[in-house]
């Protein structure tokens, strides 16, 4: 792979979206779709500037690529709402944690086992794997003015947080594929599930806790006055995922609680005007993955899968999360746009990526996963960013409507 190759791409792309950032969240694209489409148009398969072997071989590259971005992304969810907005989400979030997550990964393993015959093990890594709402993919339709204008907070909050929350939750969920594959006994299953969760829990608050009095103890000697906090937030996320590497926790998890502790110092209101500058940090920092990811797609391994490929993306697409939203809808008091929206933008993407590639060589099944995996991940990130704007708009069209018919019902004489 020629590194200068892709900084160059990287570099051109970055223009573009500057150019058009005002128009981008009004059009059916997105960053991670432009990124994707120059790493297919560069890679091997077509102009073969990027020489990059496919996915299924090699991935070490990948998944420390997409482990980095992770920790980015969460850390900006959880310092993107003060922390009085975030607490009345609390009760939404846990019950699509605990309910609908683990019912997502069933789903999409029952999936790949019926239609593709995955072993077991495999079937549940796949299922796993895909369960967490990525939050790359979430962040483009949650944020920004148009999505400001369009969609209520109470959503956007909900799929936000529901996006860094599970991505670190679902590490016991691909534990569970790990134990059935034999390679781990069911209390060692249990031990690593419990050491990775609260070990991170532990070392993120812990951190969280010791950057925001570093930030503060800073701002008073003058040290950090003239740096925005989100260049110590970025660097604090490394710091965080470095540590949990070393202990071998859950890194995504103890980020994301580390940014929710760094908020509770206090600094989340002070945090309020650099924002934008954080979802712009966001939106550009994911391209060099997908560009890497779009230049090693396995087509050949895709085309082996025949008919079964497209039938269990569109499986996936429509019942790994949708019904079981719209089952929620009343415990989640949610009306039937609101449902709607959040049970299709629930997109599988980056953390699907992570896990697969985290634990597919442990069980021995890289390739029988990789393959449909990233099909459904490619698949889903085109999906989402063509739908994007639609949706919007059809949710904001849903609302007036409704709200019309409401008004009518109530200036009718009775």
């Amino acid at each position: 792979m020629d590194l200068d190759v892709v900084l160059a791409v990287v570099g051109v792309l970055g223009v573009m979206v500057a150019a058009i950032s005002a128009k981008m969240r009004r059009l059916p694209i997105s960053e991670p779709l432009l990124g994707l489409a120059a790493g297919v148009l560069l890679g091997p398969h077509f102009a073969g500037a990027l020489a990059i072997a496919p996915l299924t071989i090699e991935h070490t590259l990948l998944h420390e690529v997409s482990r980095i971005l992770l920790a980015i992304s969460v850390m900006a969810i959880a310092l993107r709402y003060p922390v009085h907005d975030i607490r009345p989400r609390g009760r939404d979030v846990v019950l699509l944690m605990i309910i609908a997550m683990p019912v997502m990964a069933a789903v999409s393993a029952g999936l790949a086992w019926a239609i593709l015959g995955l072993p077991i093990a495999a079937a549940l890594l796949f299922g796993a794997a895909l369960s967490p709402t990525d939050p790359v993919l979430a962040s483009s339709v949650v944020t920004g003015d148009a999505a400001e204008k369009d969609l209520p907070a109470r959503d956007r909050q909900i799929l936000s947080l529901e996006s860094g929350a599970n991505d670190g939750l679902a590490l016991p969920l691909v534990i569970v594929a790990i134990a059935a594959a034999g390679s781990l006994s069911a209390v060692a299953a249990v031990g690593e599930s419990l050491w990775q969760i609260l070990g991170a829990a532990v070392l993120g608050a812990l951190m969280g806790w010791l950057g925001g009095w570093a930030l503060r103890s800073g701002e008073k000697h003058g040290a950090t006055a003239s740096a925005p906090a989100l260049f110590f937030t970025v660097v604090l996320a490394l710091g965080i995922l470095g540590l949990a590497g070393l202990i071998h926790v859950d890194g995504i998890l103890a980020v994301f609680v580390g940014g929710l502790a760094f908020n509770r110092t206090g600094t989340g209101a002070d945090r309020a005007a650099e924002v934008p500058i954080d979802e712009a940090v966001n939106r550009f920092a994911v391209l060099p993955l997908f560009v890497l990811l779009g230049a090693a797609l396995p087509w050949s391994q895709w085309s082996e899968l025949g008919w079964r490929g497209p039938v269990l993306v569109l499986a996936v697409l429509v019942l790994r999360r949708m019904p079981i939203v719209l089952l929620l809808r009343r415990p989640l008091r949610l009306p039937m746009p609101d449902a709607l929206y959040l049970g299709w933008f629930g997109p599988v993407g980056v953390s699907a990526l992570f896990y697969l590639t985290l634990e597919a060589k442990r069980i021995g099944v890289e390739e029988t996963v990789l393959a449909p995996g990233s099909l459904v991940l490619v698949c889903s990130t085109v999906a989402f960013g063509v739908t994007g704007v639609l949706g919007r708009v059809l949710y904001r069209r849903a609302t007036v409507q409704g709200k019309q018919v409401t008004e009518l019902g109530d200036a009718t004489p009775s």
